[in-house]
């Protein structure tokens, strides 16, 4: 049978889809590149927000319309699988935890076969997370921590880097928590995979900053290792000390500033992301200028901002003040400027710059790209193999990227 498996939301969902891939074709499917070809689709949800489950609802009525075959995984497959049949009355429907269940949907097929090794390869860590946030609805569907044992993940990274891997993005709801429910902690994760031979560098995936706060002295040893991308990932979420006690995110804006600053002390080049929810209930014009405060001290290199979205059965649902759709936009519309504006003052003081780094995307027509070991992407013209190794030289730059030529 042909399977084309089609994944949206987070990295974690986007591994899981890579596993169920893997799967499928070890049963003796071919898993296809494009959905038209195939008889069956694997279509891993998300529903993080409102706008995204309506999308997926809307995909899934057309694959079913089509008269393919249609299973549903990921985060809706969880907590919605009514709302999935009401549009595709005859999908099937896989719970992350139920995915090593998958031969009993689609049975097996002929003789395995070996899927072509990718250079990025995302690596699930573990389900589920520690946090209450009152808005989200994640943690229903994937439920609390639920660490993967490290042996197994070192054998699976090992695997991978043996197939061709170059690059490995560990990944999960909060990867600063992994290893709690194990005795053990992110740290030794990093350094037993960083002891993996082989040519290979290693991205850590989000990271709540009060978990991240509690094994910050031994993950920063790990971290400095040189197979580690000096890249993090902490979503602030609120400058307002008020909206995240509302939120229930367990830290103070100072703990996070705290945070940025002891980061950039152990790296001073460290390319720091962070997410903002604009809009969640409660929050007035001070609080909203407190985040925007926030963002102007600590100058994130990414700004991810995201209007809040009331998810059904989250406690924030029901909250009193309900901020209006078009002041969530307005706030938002200023935060995303602002990533903008800071992006392209730190992109332009790195022009003129010299990097090592990897090749590891194809970009647009004619153009490839390149991450340098804080992870920042640089766009170069020349056509190199992926994982190739390359230093590159900064010559322009861009809010959101950095432009390249390559010299070795």
């Amino acid at each position: 049978m042909k399977v084309y498996v089609e994944s949206y939301g987070c990295t974690m969902n986007h591994g899981e889809g890579e596993r169920l891939a893997t799967a499928l074709s070890l049963l003796g499917h071919e898993v296809v590149t494009d959905p038209l070809a195939a008889d069956l689709i694997v279509l891993n949800t998300c529903t993080v927000i409102t706008e995204t489950q309506n999308r997926m609802l809307k995909r899934a009525k057309e694959i079913y319309d089509s008269g393919k075959k249609l299973i549903v995984s990921g985060c809706m497959a969880s907590i919605q699988p009514d709302d999935i049949l009401a549009v595709a009355p005859t999908a099937q429907i896989i719970e992350p935890k139920n995915y090593g269940n998958i031969q009993a949907l689609v049975g097996k097929e002929g003789i395995p076969i070996l899927r072509d090794p990718s250079v990025t390869s995302v690596l699930p860590i573990a389900q589920g997370c520690l946090g209450t946030c009152t808005y989200c609805i994640t943690r229903f569907a994937r439920g609390t921590l639920c660490s993967y044992p490290l042996p197994d993940l070192v054998a699976e990274a090992k695997s991978l880097v043996d197939a061709g891997t170059r690059e490995l993005l560990l990944t999960a709801q909060d990867t600063a928590c992994y290893g709690f429910d194990l005795n053990s902690d992110l740290s030794a994760l990093i350094k037993s995979l960083s002891a993996l031979e082989g040519q290979f560098m290693m991205r850590i995936g989000m990271m709540n900053p009060n978990h991240l706060m509690q094994i910050f002295d031994q993950f920063i040893p790990a971290w400095l290792h040189p197979k580690v991308y000096k890249f993090i990932h902490i979503p602030v979420q609120s400058g307002s000390a008020r909206v995240l006690e509302a939120m229930q995110r367990s830290y103070s804006p100072e703990d996070f500033k705290n945070l940025v600053v002891k980061l950039r002390a152990a790296f001073p080049d460290v390319m720091i992301s962070t997410d903002v929810i604009t809009g969640f209930p409660g929050e007035t014009e001070d609080d909203h200028k407190m985040t925007v405060k926030l963002i102007e001290e600590i100058l994130p290199d990414i700004v991810n901002v995201t209007r809040y979205s009331a998810r059904p059965n989250t406690p924030a649902a029901t909250f009193k003040n309900q901020v209006p759709g078009w002041i969530s936009k307005e706030r938002s519309r200023e935060l995303t400027k602002l990533r903008f504006t800071i992006g392209e003052e730190k992109n332009r003081s790195l022009v003129g710059k010299t990097y090592p780094g990897m090749v590891c995307e194809i970009g647009k027509p004619g153009t490839m790209i390149v991450r340098t070991n804080s992870y920042r992407p640089v766009v170069i013209s020349e056509k190199l193999p992926l994982g190739s190794e390359v230093v590159v030289k900064i010559t322009d730059s861009q809010p959101t990227y950095l432009i390249g030529e390559v010299l070795l």
